[in-house]
């Protein structure tokens, strides 16, 4: 089994309140007694997770989940509340923009100082001077002041110094969010190479198209606790669909309830699809998926069954009426039933909801509606919402 180079076991991080002066001196006094603060808002809590020798770990989770502060106690620029922090090997982090920088000094002088703190003798960073220069690619403002760089450009330098050195674990919060499109796509490359060598990675991305090309693993946080870790393509997959329903609450509006005089659905289901522990549904990309409404009606004539298929933050996929297919329900208890079936569900992994709605038998209006929300799993790097049959050919 490979080397552990990180173990978190039951880290918190608690910061004291500090509004007004009497809180601030009770908070130093506390510290200096017990070592710890008793009070104030916790922003990471009971955080467990390991990272071994040729591992790649995200660290994903809303603004405000605990992300950066997560990075900052690994790394040494905040000391946790509690539990246990192992390290092992070197590492080197790119933290905050311009962090380890000093603004007055040229990029040069920074150059030279970051490499020295990460490891790297004056002889070594003589011998890789050129290839650093020639990564960053900042031409002669390398000599100018840091203080009159861009963004982008102290990324360059921070990201060219960390890809001399070549850490055991590297550390990253967002880096690649920053800087031209050409050189984050040379900076993905390096860590691809990096990854492929045996190099280890701990990487805070919103981007989840980044997490599930460089990363193996993944840690979600919300609200300063680990809300899932495991397999990138679960974690990520997870998170997006929490997301997307977080974005249909928040844009909803209301929603309709039946009337007992109109027709109305009774039952909306979704038929051999796995749940492990009960819960959501969830069933793998081509796997068949088998929809049941039942609805009722207030004079005996049989209702229109409208089906659609929406992707979790609203966005249609599919809709189909039963009188376009000229489908006539089976009769139960009363109610008409109708039973949907996708042979091999195109849609790419994600969260969705079904909905089923009750129309007049002529089709005109829709009196009643039932959802049913589903996630789709499985390892795909394709975008959009299906997924198309297709063949790449050479010319």
């Amino acid at each position: 089994m490979s080397e552990v180079l990180l173990r978190l076991d039951a880290v918190g991080k608690r910061f004291p309140p500090t509004f007004r002066a009497s809180q601030r001196l009770g908070a130093l006094w506390q510290i200096l007694r017990s070592g710890t603060s008793g009070s104030g808002t916790v922003v990471l809590d009971d955080i467990s997770f390991e990272v071994r020798r040729g591992e790649s770990v995200a660290v994903i989770g809303a603004n405000g989940a605990g992300k950066s502060t997560l990075l900052k106690v690994i790394t040494g620029v905040l000391a946790p509340s509690g539990g246990k922090l192992q390290q092992q090997g070197s590492r080197a982090a790119l933290l905050e923009l311009g962090a380890g920088f000093d603004p007055e000094y040229s990029g040069m002088e920074n150059l030279r100082m970051n490499a020295t703190f990460l490891g790297l003798s004056q002889r070594q960073v003589d011998e890789r001077l050129d290839d650093i220069l020639s990564f960053a690619d900042i031409g002669q403002s390398i000599h100018e002041p840091v203080k009159h760089y861009s963004s982008g450009m102290v990324v360059r330098l921070g990201f060219a110094v960390v890809a001399s050195v070549r850490p055991d674990l590297l550390i990253t919060d967002e880096v690649l969010a920053v800087g031209d499109e050409s050189f984050q796509k040379k900076c993905i490359r390096w860590i691809e190479q990096y990854l492929d060598q045996g190099g280890t990675l701990l990487m805070v991305s919103h981007n989840m198209y980044q997490v599930q090309k460089l990363c193996r693993q993944a840690l979600w946080l919300e609200q300063g606790q680990a809300r899932q870790y495991g397999d990138v393509f679960d974690v990520t997959q997870a998170y997006l669909a929490w997301h997307e329903r977080q974005d249909a609450r928040d844009a909803a509006s209301g929603s309709g309830h039946a009337h007992p005089e109109l027709y109305g659905v009774s039952a909306l289901s979704l038929a051999r699809t796995g749940s492990a522990d009960g819960g959501e549904p969830r069933l793998a990309m081509g796997e068949e998926l088998v929809i049941e409404l039942k609805l009722r009606s207030p004079d005996g004539r049989a209702p229109v069954a409208l089906v659609g298929l929406v992707r979790a933050d609203g966005t249609p996929v599919y809709g189909v009426a039963s009188d376009h297919d000229g489908i006539e329900p089976a009769v139960a208890d009363g109610l008409f039933v109708f039973r949907l079936r996708f042979p091999e569900l195109a849609l790419l992994p994600g969260g969705y909801v079904v909905r089923g709605h009750a129309m007049d038998p002529e089709g005109l209006r829709v009196h009643d509606t039932a959802e049913v929300t589903f996630t789709v799993t499985g390892r795909s790097r394709e975008l959009g919402l299906v997924r198309l049959a297709h063949r790449w050919e050479t010319p």
